[in-house]
């Protein structure tokens, strides 16, 4: 394990957060919860104030810090998909309760943390060394036109179809 990991402030829902993506994502778990000492800015003495989980074995720590800070989508956690079953699964999973769609294989889930949901197809055929740099810009073309990423589309386009 590296001594590097991403840090997430929520206002008051990381534990939430944290249970759901420990229930999203394999080989995952919670490895602490600690509660505020005493009373602080948006947590209350007690409550659930740093929580630290492993997501796939990445380590993340989690903050409720009230709502001054707020997540966006100049922080993204990447899910590698497979295939499109995967895609979906993972697609469909995060955007539960709540979430919302953007494009191009991103999307926001309900507590605002923002995900890419990304086929390795997708990477092999739009930016892979030994991939046909006409069929790229082709594949790249119809990536940008969809929001969850649909393998099939992607392929056809590379092909010239």
């Amino acid at each position: 394990m590296g001594i590097v990991r991403p840090h997430l402030w929520f206002s008051d829902d990381a534990l939430e957060a944290a249970q759901f993506y420990v229930s999203v994502i394999p080989n995952s778990r919670i490895l602490n919860v600690f509660e505020a000492p005493t009373d602080m800015p948006g947590v209350t003495k007690g409550q659930p104030f740093i929580v630290q989980y492993e997501l796939d074995g990445q380590r993340v720590e989690a903050l409720n810090g009230g709502p001054t800070l707020q997540l966006n989508a100049a922080f993204s956690f990447i899910v590698d998909c497979a295939d499109q079953a995967e895609v979906d699964h993972y697609w469909d999973a995060l955007l539960a309760d709540g979430g919302e769609p953007v494009a191009c294989g991103w999307l926001t889930d309900r507590f605002g943390v923002s995900w890419q949901v990304v086929p390795m197809a997708l990477m092999e055929l739009t930016l892979g060394a030994d991939a046909d740099p006409d069929g790229k810009a082709r594949a790249t073309e119809v990536m940008l036109t969809q929001t969850k990423i649909e393998i099939a589309p992607i392929e056809a386009a590379y092909r010239g179809e």
